[in-house]
């Protein structure tokens, strides 16, 4: 039996270093993504999958309007959203 814990032991230590560098870090992220999605509200500015700049018209339950200029508004997936951008961080590098 003891030898039996011996022989899967570095399987476990393998799979425990894997769970740990891999799979928990990509857990939180997708955490805090659909948190972000979650806290979208009109007037916020975000990214687009597409590398579109945009500010928010209207939130719905699985869509957003969206303002691309002065005069188009489209309406966008939230899964397509990257990430929202902070007031005054527009000019920087994405």
């Amino acid at each position: 039996m003891n030898e039996g814990v011996v022989q899967f032991l570095p399987l476990i230590i393998l799979f425990a270093i894997f769970y740990f560098l891999i799979i928990r870090p990509q857990q939180k992220q997708q955490k805090a993504h659909q948190e972000m999605l979650n806290s979208l509200s009109k007037g916020d500015k975000i990214v687009t999958s597409g590398g579109l700049m945009a500010d928010i018209v209207k939130v719905e339950e699985d869509f957003i309007k969206i303002r691309l200029n002065d005069s188009v508004i489209v309406k966008l997936d939230r899964a397509f959203v990257t990430k929202k951008v902070e007031i005054g961080n527009e000019n920087t590098k994405l």
